[in-house]
């Protein structure tokens, strides 16, 4: 369950948002006396919504904007907090705006590859690797080998040993598809393969 904006954050939950550690969060505040946090009964910090503001403005200018803790307290007493404040703010607009944007693309690029794969060839997977086209999957059955997806909680060795088995698939592929042996593609796996046993 989340809180509402309104709601007073401990210490713990606004570095998790800022994804900045609960020690540089007490850093600021003696850095930056304009942080004010409520502290209560064993010296719980209690970060109010303005507080949240001020810290979302810190951030953004020290690690975003690249300032240091000079610049901030300079910014902040000339130009104060409102400043701070709207820095933040206008990099959250700003982050929206981008994020909107780049799902409108992945959508518009949907719709194009949807449209542009009409009559072809769709991809097909062969033992966990996809291939991309009909002569493809031909190529990697004339290869006579298949290849295994890497185990997910599998040591290093198996993960090791299954890319090779992709690599191996791979050039034998590219090699079907030029009509020539890769020699010099296909001497480092071998090499791999016999300083590994």
């Amino acid at each position: 369950m989340s809180k509402s904006v309104e709601a007073f954050r401990t210490i713990g939950e606004v570095a998790d948002e800022l994804d900045v550690p609960k020690h540089v969060l007490r850093f600021w505040e003696g850095k930056f006396p304009h942080i004010r946090p409520m502290k209560r009964g064993g010296g719980r910090r209690y970060y109010r919504p303005e507080d949240m503001e001020l810290l979302r403005g810190i951030r953004h200018l020290l690690h975003a904007e690249g300032y240091t803790i000079k610049g901030v307290q300079k910014i902040l007493r000339e130009q104060g907090i409102d400043q701070v404040k709207e820095a933040a703010a206008a990099a959250s607009a700003a982050l929206t705006a981008e994020a909107r944007s780049a799902k409108s693309r992945g959508r518009a690029a949907r719709r194009a590859n949807n449209g542009s794969t009409a009559g072809q060839a769709q991809p097909t997977a062969i033992d966990g690797v996809v291939a991309t086209s009909a002569s493809a999957k031909d190529d990697t059955q004339n290869a006579g080998r298949t290849v295994q997806s890497a185990p997910r909680n599998g040591n290093r060795q198996d993960v090791i040993a299954s890319a090779i088995k992709e690599l191996e698939l791979c050039i034998d592929i590219l090699s079907a598809s030029s009509g020539s042996q890769p020699a010099a593609a296909a001497r480092p796996a071998a090499k791999l393969r016999a300083s590994r046993s």
